[in-house]
């Protein structure tokens, strides 16, 4: 047996690459199967004459996804079309048996086209980028191969052992199809983007601490304009002040009548007490609607707040008809 450093041309996935033909088969047995370590493998998988593989019980996580070390396979968004493509060969070309337990090694048998074992490869590695060696993995990871075909008895029988002690299970491999098949399907746009939001702000929004973000020696508590905001747009606050502090800007994007206006009235308050100046950019024909709060009127709910914010607004853009009738009064004039 010689070690198998899993670099450079010395990887797993040279050693069956480079012995795997298309009479002969393929034993398996892994703890994990990644679209991406398959798709490092295909084209030798897919002309294995047969293909026997063992996996770890149903419910087990085969990382599909693969781990950290496949962001940048992730990245060429070819993920549906590897699901797909590892799918149609899990479910016609591989005959899969479910241990009862995790899985502490792998093991890997070539065999020839009479069944006589050709490699085997044994030892800490998987089905994935990491495993195979395509990707950089743990350098203590011990994994050994045979250099002989006597080298490769023994663990040739171990396996075809242990392949006879296990019942086949149609619904354990269908359970990884079924996963793969719906890793492929197409998505809903809202699904997507709700996925997309979770990913950038899911754990962000769940560590805000609104004592840490909105200081309370400011006075906003005590101001009308925050005792007016429900829960859930305090919690838009805190979560706009937060972003303002560490991007330096933010939209509030909440549907119609849910109160943006007093949540920015509220974030402008809290920057008033901090002594900061406030400019507020609008529409002209909005202008009216942020200087109420400024006024001492009794239409302004939130006089007592002492607003002191600037408003500037643009006119609207003039088109050629005004154009030419400003130059005709100019004329007349």
């Amino acid at each position: 047996m010689k070690l198998v450093r899993n670099t450079g041309n010395d990887r797993v996935v040279n050693l069956v690459s480079n012995e795997l033909t298309t009479s002969h088969s393929l034993d398996v047995v892994t703890q994990h199967l990644s679209i991406f370590g398959f798709a490092a493998l295909r084209e030798t998988l897919t002309r294995s004459a047969r293909t026997r593989m063992i996996l770890p019980p149903v419910g087990s996580d085969l990382l599909l996804l693969g781990d950290d070390a496949d962001r940048a396979a992730r990245n060429r968004l070819q993920t549906r079309w590897l699901a797909n493509k590892c799918e149609e060969w899990l479910r016609d070309g591989v005959e899969v048996r479910p241990t009862a337990a995790s899985i502490p090694q792998g093991v890997i048998v070539v065999r020839d086209a009479d069944g006589e074992p050709q490699r085997v490869v044994y030892g800490a590695f998987s089905l994935t980028t990491t495993g195979l060696g395509v990707t950089p993995g743990n350098p203590l990871s011990l994994i050994q191969a045979s250099e002989t075909a006597a080298e490769a008895q023994p663990l040739s029988t171990w396996f075809e052992a242990l392949w006879g002690s296990l019942a086949p299970k149609p619904v354990e491999k269908q359970s990884a199809v079924d996963a793969l098949h719906a890793m492929a399907a197409h998505g809903a746009p809202r699904s997507a983007y709700a996925l997309i939001l979770h990913q950038l702000f899911g754990a962000l929004e769940n560590g805000l601490d609104e004592e840490q973000i909105v200081k309370s020696a400011t006075g906003i508590r005590n101001t009308v304009v925050w005792n007016k905001l429900y829960k859930f747009q305090r919690d838009g606050v805190v979560g706009a002040i937060d972003k303002l502090n560490r991007f330096g800007g933010c939209i509030i994007a909440d549907s119609v009548g849910l109160g943006k206006t007093f949540e920015a009235l509220a974030i402008i308050k809290y920057h008033e007490l901090r002594n900061d100046r406030v400019l507020v950019l609008v529409p002209k024909r909005l202008r009216d609607n942020w200087t109420i709060y400024k006024a001492n009127d009794r239409r302004n709910l939130l006089a007592a707040d002492r607003f002191n914010y600037d408003v500037l607004n643009r006119y609207p853009k003039r088109g050629p008809r005004s154009s030419m009738r400003d130059r005709e009064s100019a004329d007349s004039a």
